[in-house]
């Protein structure tokens, strides 16, 4: 009976994330494959103090019951068995060292910031009350809403937020990790295969928190390079103005209204404006508003690296909804 109880717990455990298909259960990359095989170990060490709990007490219950005729010897004065001792000091030590020992090596396999091959597609992500916005800076396009990715390419992002501190969660893709303003984290991804899944912000962060959701499609590079070309085609001009309707606390469909978009749905943008998550970063240290910490590949560090300097006063304008100009509206983070 213990056994079956076992398995029925551990049968639901994984039949409910298989249904939703937004769990590192059931993995569309290779970082939530290996957060799903340390679970597994993990789970499996566990078990070892466990089962053996689970089926040796009905046994000793039956073993040692009231009976007549019962031959069992009584021993009122028992205290030791040097078996008994090893094994209730000897195995927890054992769990532990185990545990120990892998959860090293998932934290060396698991790093954020450790690229996952050559040529990775560089993704800026800001986090915003209550949506995140999703920058490519080469392909010169965003998004808000949806998380476009192809499939079997490294995907590198640079995080941060424009708010208060947030979390960005890809259960499905990869692990949880903050975004902070005037910080910058790293997190590395690669979708083995094409599908979809959905992200969020699993830190609270006011009225909107259940909503800054997102869709997250993995498509193959033909339909990557589709939707780029539809993005530029079509999408919303991302300007200095745009982004301070963007900053405003709403929700994504309450932001369409804002913009005057009908319908529903995430919205896509052109860019019109570089670097602007070096200039958000650069609003958050008054020290360094002029020369930000910039990664190779993007426009603005293109710029510097060809002579026109970083992003400063005149470059970074775009306002934030009821702040001043980012130059002008800079402090400590």
């Amino acid at each position: 009976m213990p056994v079956l109880i076992v398995a029925g717990l551990a049968a639901g455990l994984l039949a409910g994330p298989a249904v939703a298909g937004e769990s590192f259960l059931v993995p569309l990359g290779e970082i939530a494959a290996r957060q799903r095989n340390h679970f597994y170990i993990a789970t499996l060490i566990i078990l070892l103090p466990i089962l053996p709990v689970l089926l040796l007490t009905p046994f000793v219950m039956w073993f040692y019951r009231r009976r007549e005729g019962s031959v069992r010897a009584y021993t009122p004065n028992w205290e030791f068995n040097r078996w008994l001792e090893v094994a209730m000091w000897g195995v927890p030590i054992l769990v532990v060292v185990a545990l120990a020992t892998a959860l090293i090596v998932a934290t060396q396999r698991l790093n954020p910031y450790d690229r996952l091959g050559p040529d990775p597609l560089q993704v800026d992500v800001i986090g915003l009350d209550w949506k995140w916005l999703f920058i490519y800076p080469e392909q010169q396009v965003a998004s808000v809403g949806e998380f476009v990715v192809p499939a079997g390419r490294p995907v590198t992002l640079r995080i941060t937020t424009d708010t208060v501190m947030q979390s960005f969660w890809i259960p499905a893709l990869a692990g949880q990790i903050y975004a902070m303003p005037g910080m910058r984290t790293e997190l590395n991804m690669r979708a083995t295969e094409p599908g979809e899944t959905r992200g969020q912000n699993s830190q609270y962060s006011g009225d909107g928190f259940p909503h800054q959701r997102f869709t997250v499609r993995a498509l193959p590079e033909g339909g990557f390079d589709a939707w780029v070309d539809a993005a530029r085609t079509l999408g919303t001009p991302l300007e200095a103005a745009t982004y301070t309707t963007l900053s405003k606390p709403s929700i994504l469909s309450d932001m369409r209204g804002d913009l005057g978009l009908e319908g529903e749905g995430p919205v896509n943008f052109r860019l019109r404006t570089s670097g602007l998550f070096d200039c958000v970063m650069a609003r958050y240290h008054s020290g360094e508003a002029v020369t930000p910490q910039l990664q190779p590949g993007s426009p603005t560090f293109d710029a510097a690296a060809a002579g026109a300097g970083a992003p400063d006063a005149a470059t970074c304008t775009p306002h934030r909804a009821g702040a001043h100009a980012m130059h002008s509206d800079t402090h400590d983070g």
